[in-house]
């Protein structure tokens, strides 16, 4: 059995490296769930070798070099299995069906991109896109992609299989599209990619109230959006939500690891570096967007970062021009997410009696099993004095949350309001 620092490279290598070794093999093969059982495999090799040999100086190298040579076995064996059928008189082909791996291995280009375009195919339904780029770029396991969508593990693993022989069966292979078929594709990729990074940023579920890994994957792939698509504002308020956003993580979580909100963060521990980056992005996405090219929602979240990002403490924050600028996202991209942070947001600026009224005004449905509503509802109802409804209201978002470190805040906060 692997010791504890054994298991932990491990574990990190491959929430590193799995979405980068199931692309390059996806390419190789040409067969995504051949590219994650090899995958899979060596994992299990390493689980294996590791604890007795030694974590190698190259772990991800190992991997890949595991993976490939699994991956000329399989050949291999299909290989000879064809020239036997062959002997027996069934039809011969002339030109040998295994790849030269040898041959792709080096490629340069972005693998993990070209998986993110892929599981974003347009035969995919928009649910199936979200759950395949989970688990195969995100790494999650079935049973934590379950917990995020709230269904049983086992459809949701159905609808993983479903969503890869759907892929098959359409012929889809592991190449970044061009000209129209790219721009089509480009709006389902973003939104994948922010939700990669969103799961880093606030993990659906488990004891991590972020997962750091995650979140610069999703920053990584944003940064390479922008550079296939430089014209495009939008690919580019990506960036900048997600950087701005990130710089965040360093601070949302103290010595001991709890979580920390962000009127409590000290923002001397937010990456300055990611700051930067994130407003050099969005100003980039400003240019195009004062030539008349269209902007959304990334566009108009990550001018809210910015506000954020410019404050030099939290009681700086300018709290009305966040609430003008949640009102025009509201108007171009309504929906209940959107809805909450405008009560969040005009609570600030307004008074809680104001961000109530936008709270109260959405759909009672909608969020229903979501811990959103009524933790927003709680910190407005504590702001406003109103300590004992704000105890309710937390008590019921820790209930309705499927991650430990949220909990615990939560549960906190609602013993703090009962005095």
């Amino acid at each position: 059995m692997a010791d504890a620092t054994t298991a932990d490279a491990i574990t990190a290598t491959w929430r590193l490296e799995s979405a980068r070794l199931v692309g390059a093999l996806a390419r190789m093969t040409r067969d995504v769930e051949l590219a994650e059982d090899l995958a899979q495999d060596a994992l299990v090799a390493a689980l294996e070798h590791w604890p007795t040999s030694g974590v190698p100086e190259n772990p991800a190298a190992w991997l890949m070099t595991t993976a490939k040579r699994r991956a000329v076995d399989t050949f291999r064996r299909a290989e000879t299995l064809r020239r036997k059928t062959d002997e027996l008189g069934h039809a011969a082909r002339e030109v040998s069906t295994m790849p030269d791996l040898d041959a792709q291995v080096d490629h340069i280009e972005d693998d993990v991109l070209r998986l993110v375009f892929l599981c974003c195919h347009p035969a995919l339904t928009p649910e199936s896109r979200a759950a395949l780029t989970l688990r195969l770029v995100g790494g999650l396991t079935t049973d934590e992609i379950a917990r995020g969508f709230l269904v049983p593990s086992t459809t949701m693993g159905q609808r993983i299989s479903r969503a890869k022989k759907t892929l098959a069966e359409a012929g889809a292979e592991l190449e970044l599209p061009t000209g129209d078929e790219r721009t089509r594709r480009l709006d389902d990729v973003m939104a994948v990619v922010y939700l990669v990074f969103t799961e880093g940023y606030v993990a659906t579920a488990g004891d991590d109230w972020t997962r750091p890994d995650l979140a610069q994957e999703g920053i990584r792939l944003a940064r390479l959006l922008a550079g296939i698509a430089p014209e495009e504002p939008e690919v580019h308020g990506l960036q900048a939500l997600l950087e701005l956003q990130g710089s965040r993580i360093p601070a949302r979580t103290d010595a001991d690891g709890e979580p920390v909100l962000l009127d409590d963060q000290d923002r001397d521990r937010w990456d300055q570096l990611l700051v930067r980056r994130g407003l050099a992005a969005l100003t980039r996405a400003e240019e195009l967007a004062s030539r008349g090219l269209p902007v959304g929602r990334y566009y108009l979240q990550a001018a809210i970062a910015a506000v954020h990002a410019r404050s030099a403490s939290a009681k700086d924050t300018d709290w009305t021009r966040i609430a003008r600028l949640y009102d025009v996202l509201a108007a171009a991209a309504p929906g209940p997410v959107v809805e909450v942070n405008r009560a969040v947001a005009h609570g600030r600026a307004a008074g809680p009696a104001a961000g109530l009224a936008v709270l109260d005004a959405i759909d009672p449905g909608a969020l229903r099993d979501s811990p959103l509503v009524p933790s927003v509802r709680g910190d407005l109802l504590e702001r406003a004095g109103r300590q004992a409804e704000a105890a309710e209201q937390f008590d019921e978002a820790a209930r309705r949350t499927r991650n430990e470190g949220e909990r615990a805040l939560l549960q906190r906060r609602a013993a703090s309001n009962r005095g």
